[in-house]
């Protein structure tokens, strides 16, 4: 029966990213107090009467601005969920609804949205405990890292789905350690400034900084306005994986890596898969012209090219710029070269009963 009058209750809810479950529950026990109303595997839940409270558990990597997942309210019934999102939406604020949605070991309708500041909340009302997790889950947000006068953080910037997309990225040029971009390669294709973003990107960032992409992305093109439903309703264009590939060479941009294509497809659209894409990329830093550097592509290809033109046949050592030899050695491709420095001096030298020659 407490339990029954305890979800009577309006409540504030937050959502916590965190590294280790188990530890985190006992932090959590020892401050309020209290025993968690719900545990799994994968999920914790403190429901809590005195603060109003409902605090969520889940396991993940955190993102170097805090480990904030997203915040809400629990409200007591469905006539003051349809009033929140109706003054919201009076108010010029777009929501996203989900009726009867299974999430978080429970069965909930509710809506989402971002505030002007892009912090995500949750507003719903709660049915009844479920067995399993459920499919629906939080569209996947990583706080921005800020930067002041007086921090030494690493200055960054984040656009997502939701946002409009800005002429101009609100910073100089050469000063963004870092640019997100969460959905954004979802937006419509005729959406105001979207042809713009990446080269924005390459501008704003400095030299060698990287880019970040997170988004649904196809095995091939596709039409638009795929109507997905869920969170994804926000998804009006999903490009094919190549093509946000060729946009990032077209932009300028090097390094480009498939972080993540995800092995399952997250929907199936006009028999076109759909699947969880994140891409990096990295803005060029200046090239010297002197090749002062070495490289020997060890296979199993017979031969590879990089982003700068530089081919590597395998076996024989290939001259680099210290700039292309550094973007080089930290990639993920590196495992499969033998990376050469400068030798200190000139000609043959004898280290211990080895030989080595240096390459003029």
């Amino acid at each position: 029966m407490a339990g029954a009058i305890d979800h009577m209750l309006c409540k504030f809810h937050v959502s916590l990213s965190v590294a280790d479950l188990d530890r985190s529950i006992a932090f959590y026990r020892a401050l309020f107090g209290a025993e968690p109303a719900k545990v799994r595997t994968d999920y914790a839940k403190f429901d809590l009467a005195e603060p109003p409270l409902v605090l969520s558990l889940i396991p993940g990597q955190s993102s170097p601005g805090g480990n904030v997942n997203h915040v809400g309210l629990r409200v007591r019934n469905a006539e003051e969920l349809v009033g929140i999102q109706r003054r919201l939406e009076a108010a010029g604020h777009r929501t996203e609804r989900e009726d009867g949605v299974e999430c978080c070991y429970a069965r909930q309708t509710k809506f989402w949205i971002t505030d002007p500041d892009r912090a995500l909340w949750e507003i719903y009302v709660f049915h009844d405990d479920i067995d399993d997790h459920g499919s629906a889950r939080p569209p996947r947000v990583e706080p921005l890292r800020l930067n002041t006068v007086k921090s030494r953080a690493p200055l960054a910037w984040e656009h997502r789905l939701r946002d409009p997309i800005p002429r101009r990225i609100p910073h100089d040029d050469n000063t963004l350690h870092e640019v997100r971009l969460e959905g954004s390669i979802n937006s419509a294709l005729d959406a105001v400034n979207r042809s713009g973003l990446l080269a924005e990107s390459l501008r704003a960032l400095r030299p060698g900084a990287a880019i970040f992409i997170h988004g649904l992305a196809g095995d091939r093109p596709s039409r638009p306005g795929p109507a997905l439903p869920g969170p994804a309703a926000a998804v009006q264009h999903v490009p094919a994986t190549g093509e946000v590939v060729d946009d990032l060479v077209r932009a300028g941009f090097v390094e480009v890596q498939i972080e993540k294509l995800s092995e399952t497809a997250y929907f199936i659209v006009d028999g076109v898969p759909m699947r969880e894409l994140r891409i990096a990329a990295r803005k060029p830093g200046h090239r010297p012209g002197t090749a002062t550097h070495q490289a020997v592509y060890l296979g199993p290809m017979r031969q590879v090219t990089d982003d700068f033109g530089n081919v590597f046949r395998r076996g024989v050592p290939a001259a680099l710029n210290v700039h292309d030899w550094q973007m080089l050695s930290r990639s993920v491709a590196s495992s499969t070269f033998l990376l050469l420095k400068p030798a200190p001096t000139a000609g043959a030298t004898a280290v211990g009963s080895t030989s080595t020659i240096s390459s003029n």
